[in-house]
């Protein structure tokens, strides 16, 4: 019996070897605008930056939460770099009865350095502890970085695409 329930999800502070994942509040727009201003974060995932009011309207839409929170929850971090204090990206699970979908986005400034890595494999980690018997991520099929960090978490390239992203997954063992 399957007792993954997504009722009883809220994101929770963690932590990494070099990074704090901090549960989202409306005040991190600020400090995270800066971080994610980068139009280049969006040549795989489309769109453009958001400004720091765009960007605090659409963390007031997360914190609000999903129509249905009794069969969604939505766990949004802040990725906090330790060493320095900076806000530097997010992560995010979509938390559903059939496990979860992971996404992760990670400042230009802050890339190649393992850290996006690292924050995904963390909330992997926990989700697993928790009982998760699936998790996804959606990954654009040139974006070789975040195909290695969907692998460091350990899931696993499938056939299916859906709007042009490879559906990654990690299936618990039955």
């Amino acid at each position: 019996m399957n007792t993954f329930d997504p009722a009883h999800f809220a994101a929770v502070p963690l932590r990494g070897a070099r990074l704090d994942l901090e549960p989202l509040r409306l005040d991190h727009a600020a400090e995270t605008a800066p971080a994610l201003a980068d139009p280049a974060l969006h040549v795989f995932i489309g769109g453009a930056p958001l400004t720091g009011p765009e960007l605090t309207a659409r963390y007031a839409r997360l914190l609000a939460g999903p129509p249905d929170p009794a069969t969604t929850v939505w766990c949004n971090w802040v990725l906090r770099l330790r060493e320095t204090g900076e806000a530097i990206g997010t992560v995010q699970a979509t938390v559903v009865a059939g496990g979860a979908e992971l996404a992760w986005v990670l400042g230009t400034p802050w890339q190649g350095r393992g850290l996006a890595r690292e924050a995904a494999v963390v909330l992997a980690d926990w989700l697993r502890e928790r009982g998760a018997p699936a998790l996804v991520a959606h990954v654009h099929p040139e974006h070789r970085a975040s195909a290695a960090v969907a692998a460091a978490a350990g899931l696993a390239p499938t056939e299916v695409f859906e709007d042009g992203e490879r559906r990654w997954e990690w299936r618990a063992a039955n």
